[in-house]
Formats: structure tokens, sequence, C-alpha cells
């Protein structure tokens, strides 16, 4: 009952917090600075120690959607920043506002859902090792917020892991922007990403023999993302799958209305970027891949991408009742290349090679 109450209570607090930084008239940036610093300006010593970090770090990079003790595990040592669980209901309020202050009314809902999964799985699993846990997911700002310099933050925790760059007052970087569901479904039918699975599907059974022979890439579906939480996101040696110059116009709207799913989930200001850079992919390089069979629950993967950003589905595991979703900027992670920073990273930003921990 304890829990359950604390999920409506982040749920309903996260959209207090959301509105009342709404009606502040400032730009997202701005809006962001100001929630990082009200949040931060709320802990004591001890805990702003835990939320700050230094905007060079290695780690601020180093990023993933797996429960604590499989990243533990990865990367040998636990998850920086604050979480719920050591906040009071005021750091709490203004932990939300910054998390709001990051997504779209739809991707904080979305967020918000995501994360109340934890309770479900707590309860299956009959978890008392605090694996499971609600409070688990961690606040962290990299950098002096202000507008001028370079500061970011992280929301992070199981299924949810997002990740902003900003530059002298300007947003350059909202990605990786990772969801995932565990279940995909739950008990009535709910799904949190059910639209990003629907769409998929419906444009897949619109195409014909030829149309699918190019787009399904493989019989059977990936065990997750490709890209999984590699620093940089990279696809080598992979089919290119249909390309949108080779589809009719309706489905070309079906695909539009599919990467929506993945672009609404940001502020309007950055979801108009990110629709910019769709618009401007021409038609030949705008690539819809599909992996799995095409009936629901059998497992599926999917990806769209163009030459500036890539989008990634996967719903195989706990049989094809778990899914994982993320948008990635090929150039524009973390804002490495436009902060000319990826000189500092693991092998000039090319990525590791590690195994999937359990999720």
């Amino acid at each position: 009952m304890r829990r359950q109450l604390l999920v409506r209570v982040l749920i309903l607090a996260a959209g207090i917090a959301a509105l009342s930084i709404a009606y502040e008239k400032v730009s997202t940036e701005k809006r962001m600075e100001l929630a990082a610093n009200r949040f931060l300006h709320a802990l004591d010593d001890s805990g702003r120690s835990k939320a700050k970090g230094d905007f060079n770090a290695k780690d601020r990079q180093q990023w993933h959607f797996v429960p604590d003790s499989s990243f533990q595990n990865t990367y040998g040592y636990g998850r920086r920043g604050l979480t719920y669980k050591n906040m009071n209901p005021r750091q709490r309020s203004l932990a939300n506002a910054l998390l709001a202050s990051g997504l779209s009314t739809d991707g904080l809902t979305k967020a918000l859902t995501i994360m109340s999964l934890e309770e479900i799985l707590r309860v299956k699993e009959n978890d008392t090792a605090g694996r499971r846990d609600v409070e688990k997911y961690y606040f962290t700002v990299f950098g002096t917020p202000a507008m001028s310099g370079n500061w970011g933050w992280r929301v992070e925790g199981h299924h949810v892991s997002l990740h902003y760059t900003l530059q002298n007052g300007k947003l350059v970087s909202a990605s990786p922007t990772f969801f995932g569901a565990n279940p995909h479904k739950v008990s009535g039918g709910f799904r949190s990403l059910g639209a990003e699975e629907d769409l998929a599907r419906e444009l897949l059974k619109s195409l014909n023999d030829k149309q699918q022979n190019s787009a399904i890439v493989a019989d059977v579906a990936y065990d997750d993302i490709l890209t999984r939480a590699d620093t940089r996101a990279m696809l080598e040696d992979q089919p290119r799958g249909l390309a949108a110059s080779e589809m009719t116009a309706k489905q070309r709207e079906t695909l539009t209305a599919l990467i929506e799913q993945y672009v609404s989930n940001v502020p309007a200001s950055i979801a108009a970027e990110r629709r910019k850079v769709v618009k401007a992919t021409a038609h030949s390089d705008l690539l819809f891949a599909w992996a799995g069979p095409g009936d629901a629950g059998k497992g599926d993967y999917y990806r769209i991408q163009g030459p500036k950003f890539l989008i990634e589905y996967d719903n195989t595991q706990n049989d094809a009742n778990h899914s994982h979703t993320v948008w990635r900027d090929f150039a524009g992670d973390f804002g490495r290349d436009l902060l000319a920073l990826h000189y500092q990273y693991d092998n000039h930003g090319l990525g590791v090679e590690r195994q999937a921990p359990a999720d």
C-alpha cells in the first residue's frame, strides 16, 4: 500500500512540478537552468555531493538502462546521482520539475508510468533485496547550471535514461533518449509504449511482398537494440531496410506518425529541431528495417534511421513482454561532436564493446 501510494504521489508531484515551471514564460534552456539550480540549492552538502558531477567526467557518457546491480557489474562502480529515496518531499518535487523541463507532457507521463512498473516487478518477482524499487532513479547535474559555459544533466534508472547537454545557453543535445517497459503489457492490456509498437506493425503489414523483402532484414528479432548502451551509436554491416522513397504516400504518413512518437517525448523546442532533421532527410536516405515475425507477441525489432539519427525498438525478452526504445543522434549524443570533446572519451568516441547486462 505504501509503495502504491508513493507511485501516485510521484506522478501527481511531477505533474504539479511540470505545470508550475511551464507557467514561467522562458525558453526550454532557461527552464532547465532554473529547475537545476532550484533542485541543487534545496540539497544539503551530502545530497549535493551526490547530485553534482564534473562536466568533463568520463561517466557523463557511460549510461545504461538496467537495474543498479547490472550497472555495477558492467562498469565496476555504481551510478552517480541522488535518488528519490534520498530526497525529502520538497526535493522530490524540485527533482520532478527538472525531469519535467526535459520532457513534453506525453514524455513525462511515459517516464513516470515506466518508473511505476518497478512496483509491478517487485510484486511479481517477490523481490525483497531492493532490485526493483520505484525510488531508484538518479538525478545528476554535470557542471554549473548557467546561461553561459557548458553543463548538462541526466535522469537515469531502470528503463529510463535521459541526457541533456547545454552550451552558452543553448541546448545542443537531448540524446540518448531511452524508454523501456517491463512488463511491456500489463494485466488488462495497458502498454506504456503501445503506439511505438502498433504504428510500426501497421506500417509493416501495409507493405507489399516486394517492399517486405527489403524491409525485413532478419526472420528472428535481435535480443536487444543493436546499439545497446554504447557511448556512440554505430551500425556496422547492417542491411539498409526499405527506403521511404519506395513507400506509398500513405505508408510514409504512417512512418512519420511512428517517428513522431519518439520526437514528441521532448519539449516543443527540442521536438521542432528533431522534426527539422527528419524533414531534411531525403526519402532515399530514410530507412525502415524490421526483424522478426509480423504478429504481435512473437518478438520483434525495428529501426528507423537517417544520416543523422537512429530510432530502435526491440521487444523480445520475457516472452516478448519487455520492450526497449531509443532515439540516438549519430553526431550529437551527449553533445560530443558539437562541443568538440570527442577526443576525451573512449577510443575517440567510437564506443566500447561490452556484454549486455541482465535487465
